[in-house]
């Protein structure tokens, strides 16, 4: 996305006679807004934003014991609601979305408890109530297109999926960028923190209520992993010679090991928040 500007240079007559013009030439950044697909419009870019995106996420979240058995579906049973942005000069990708429909009555109460619940409740079809609104998923941007601000328009997308379905809301169980600094603070805290200025403390709590959400309430145990204790030491790269809890690489909130039982359960919190259509 650029745009090339020629301009003319004319240099007074040389001891010949003859005057010289030089062309010169700069590339400037162009301000133009990529553009949104979904996996079904554009499946060849959806498999390609899933290729640039696939080591984005600390290796352990990819073992959830509700997302990886729907994660895969979602592009073929819900095609219409994943989506990729990408540059529309050069079909670049440049980020992807993840999103399902879901039943919420509206209220703090009818909240699925994390990201695992609203996903069974996607998947589920006999869910009570009106699938009148949009979860959020994940906000994927590749490693290589990190720190330009796409997220935003990932956000913007979610939205527009949203309204082109007629839905109500969209809402998102987000994962706070900074909480894994602070492994031990309960979520039901670090959301309450602010900046001197009053906005939220953790940036993608911020650049989400710079787009005009509202933070609903926390959700301690969103998602749920359980593994091996030999599975846990791999995915992290760590060793875990007794029982107890421990900070992980990357985690929100303490692994609880149990050598007894060879098991090792993390419960990821997130925060939801809630974008108007």
């Amino acid at each position: 996305m650029h745009t090339r500007y020629f301009f003319l240079s004319s240099w007074g007559p040389a001891p010949d006679g003859i005057r010289r013009v030089v062309f010169a030439s700069f590339v400037y950044p162009r301000l133009v807004e990529p553009l949104i697909a979904t996996a079904a419009e554009r499946p060849d870019l959806f498999r390609r934003g899933s290729e640039l995106t696939g080591d984005i996420w600390p290796v352990y979240n990819t073992h959830g014991e509700v997302l990886s058995v729907y994660w895969s579906r979602l592009a073929e049973e819900f095609a219409e609601f994943q989506f990729v942005v990408y540059d529309g000069e050069t079909e670049e990708v440049l980020a992807q979305g993840h999103s399902i429909p879901c039943a919420w009555d509206g209220t703090l109460e009818g909240l699925p408890v994390g990201i695992d619940e609203v996903v069974q409740r996607g998947f589920d079809p006999g869910a009570p109530g009106r699938r009148g609104t949009l979860s959020g998923l994940a906000v994927e941007v590749p490693r290589r297109n990190q720190g330009r601000g796409l997220s935003r328009h990932v956000i913007r997308g979610m939205r527009s999926v949203a309204a082109r379905h007629g839905l109500d809301a969209v809402i998102v169980p987000l994962r706070p960028l900074w909480k894994e600094r602070y492994p031990l603070v309960p979520i039901e805290r670090y959301v309450q923190w602010t900046r001197p200025d009053g906005s939220p403390f953790d940036p993608w709590i911020r650049v989400h209520t710079g787009l005009g959400a509202a933070i609903l309430k926390p959700a301690p145990r969103s998602l749920k992993i359980v593994g091996r204790v030999e599975e846990w030491e791999a995915w992290t790269q760590m060793e875990f010679p007794e029982s107890g809890d421990y900070v992980i690489p990357q985690g929100l909130a303490l692994l609880s090991v149990d050598r007894a039982a060879g098991i090792g359960t993390y419960f990821e919190p997130n925060v939801w928040i809630r974008h108007r259509v």
